[in-house]
């Protein structure tokens, strides 16, 4: 695949324990954006954040389980992205989605697989 110089970056900021059909939320989004043909995806777990509710989120040694940021990054053309809005809009009830249009120097994959 090969993208276009200019290109989108949709940021998409949930939770570590946020769902989507019984499912993590952030898996349910790259598994979307495969289906949709997308360059890629990425997903980021954060060490410290707070959203709109100003609950801090952090990751300390002594607790097990905690509510980490988590930020899904997906570069590509902005008719796939479009494409992709309507679908994110039904699986993200609480977070933010940003876009922003980026300038791409080098997408490159080994096409001998190794």
């Amino acid at each position: 695949m090969k993208l276009p110089s200019e290109a989108e970056l949709l940021r998409i900021f949930i939770g570590e324990s946020d769902k989507c059909g019984g499912r993590p939320l952030h898996q349910a989004i790259v598994e979307k954006a495969r289906e949709h043909g997308m360059a890629g995806a990425t997903v980021l777990r954060g060490v410290l954040g707070y959203g709109a509710n100003s609950r801090l989120h952090s990751a300390k040694i002594l607790r097990l389980s905690e509510d980490l940021p988590i930020v899904v990054e997906i570069v590509d053309e902005p008719e796939r992205i479009a494409g992709l809005l309507p679908d994110l809009d039904e699986m993200i009830k609480e977070g933010l989605v940003t876009l922003e249009k980026v300038r791409v120097i080098t997408y490159r994959h080994n096409a001998s697989g190794a």
